[in-house]
């Protein structure tokens, strides 16, 4: 005990015994205190490992980024699930964009992580879903680091790419998506349409009740279209679990643009009916809309069986979707360990667009054909029709509730399934589908 302290309860009269009790357990907390502030066992100071980050980068430069690095092409697409020109694009981009992945030195003229050191630990983190602290030992980089690159990386993924990989299919798009839907019988098909949910591990418990559905854990919901060379075209992301698909798909912006009359214009003709709106190929439980056509859960005519096998054929390319991005990111499939809402909005919208990247990337080998889809599927060879005009002019009240009642009409919904049965079952018939 400090020698004030013996001084004043010395000093202090034994008559007064509780001042006496008081002061002696304010000693007693404060040598506490002392001894673990200056002990080697304090658990709350911070301590200082020599990791050698030269080291790290050189051996990380060699294994992958010289000329003839230890593990080839092949290898590095397996282990960063993207190619090495992919990578350094996205490396130097963000050096342009955040002076995180840039390689400086510290106030001790201490040369800090470099680029390739942080964007390895953030796609390691997002392929695998590793805890941050195990990519310490090859990458030499700290746990708390390491979270900080995840959310910088996928931050700047957002911000830079997102307006070009996550956006509504533009005119040229809407062209030939709806090409490749002619040929497999859909006519005016822009995508199919589903949900998925991703678990939330650690959801605060205030949150438990809002965010646990049907899985009877919590989770939060992605409402995505894909195409079918796997390509997102639209990601709403952040609805708790506990809704169910029609709850999501009210709350979504699927339908905005076109509500608000600044959608592509989509205009084809199936057994003599003209159709001015795509669709999307859904499920039962979706509602019975003139946008969305869904399949017959129990067919009695070969016609109507037909449709249903090609419907939910094609209808799988979004579920595809969701495999393929979940197999690339790790991080998505097991349940997220991140505490904050935003946190997981920025990791789900960084990997979808990380996966349209690598679908563009990947979508012409050397031979001209397509890597990823199935098929000559290549966007370029799909025809040269002229591609669809946009109108951008503002609409009035009257005609955007008209579009709202055109778009959730059940009459032009069964209208239009019936006219796509027979069209398909034509094409059956003469033996341009099988």
């Amino acid at each position: 005990m400090s020698k004030f302290f013996k001084r004043l309860l010395n000093d202090s009269s034994s008559s007064d015994e509780k001042e006496r009790n008081m002061w002696f357990a304010a000693a007693i907390e404060f040598e506490r205190q002392n001894s673990q502030g200056s002990g080697s066992g304090d658990r709350s100071s911070r301590q200082y490992r020599y990791r050698d980050r030269v080291s790290g980068h050189s051996r990380l430069l060699n294994d992958y980024f010289v000329e003839n690095p230890v593990y080839d092409e092949t290898l590095f697409r397996r282990r960063f699930r993207l190619s090495r020109p992919l990578f350094l694009r996205i490396l130097h981009t963000l050096q342009q964009h955040n002076d995180c992945f840039v390689q400086r030195r510290n106030a001790a003229n201490t040369v800090g992580l470099s680029g390739e050191q942080k964007m390895t630990a953030a796609l390691r983190m997002l392929a695998y879903g590793m805890s941050a602290d195990s990519l310490d030992e090859y990458v030499r980089i700290g746990e708390t680091t390491t979270i900080e690159c995840v959310k910088r990386f996928c931050q700047g993924v957002v911000e830079i790419f997102g307006p070009e990989y996550l956006r509504s299919p533009n005119a040229a798009d809407i062209s030939k998506l709806l090409q490749k839907a002619n040929q497999r019988g859909f006519p005016g098909m822009l995508g199919s349409l589903d949900c998925m949910h991703w678990a939330w591990k650690n959801c605060p418990a205030a949150y438990h009740g809002m965010y646990t559905g049907h899985v009877h854990r919590p989770t939060i919901v992605l409402e995505a279209v894909a195409s079918y060379d796997l390509w997102i075209w639209h990601a709403f992301f952040g609805m708790p679990g506990s809704n169910n698909d029609i709850n999501v798909l009210d709350a979504s912006n699927l339908f905005a643009n076109l509500q608000e009359g600044c959608g592509p214009s989509v205009n084809y003709t199936i057994m003599g009916n003209h159709y001015n709106m795509g669709y999307y190929l859904a499920d039962g439980i979706y509602p019975k809309w003139a946008t969305i056509v869904q399949s017959i859960s129990h067919p009695q005519e070969l016609a109507h069986e037909f449709f249903a096998k090609k419907h939910e054929s094609y209808r799988k390319d979004v579920e595809r979707a969701f495999g393929v991005l979940q197999a690339r990111f790790a991080i998505v499939r097991g349940p997220a360990r991140f505490w904050h809402h935003e946190d997981l909005t920025l990791i789900m919208k960084a990997c979808i667009i990380l996966h349209n990247m690598i679908i563009e990337d990947e979508r012409v080998d050397d031979n001209g054909l397509v890597a990823m889809a199935s098929g000559n599927d290549d966007y370029d060879s799909l025809g040269t029709d002229d591609p669809v005009e946009v109108s951008r002019a503002p609409i009035s009240f009257d005609h955007f509730m008209a579009t709202n009642r055109a778009i959730r009409d059940s009459d032009t919904h069964y209208a239009l399934r019936r006219d796509i049965i027979a069209h398909l079952w034509t094409l059956h018939g003469q033996g341009v589908i099988e």
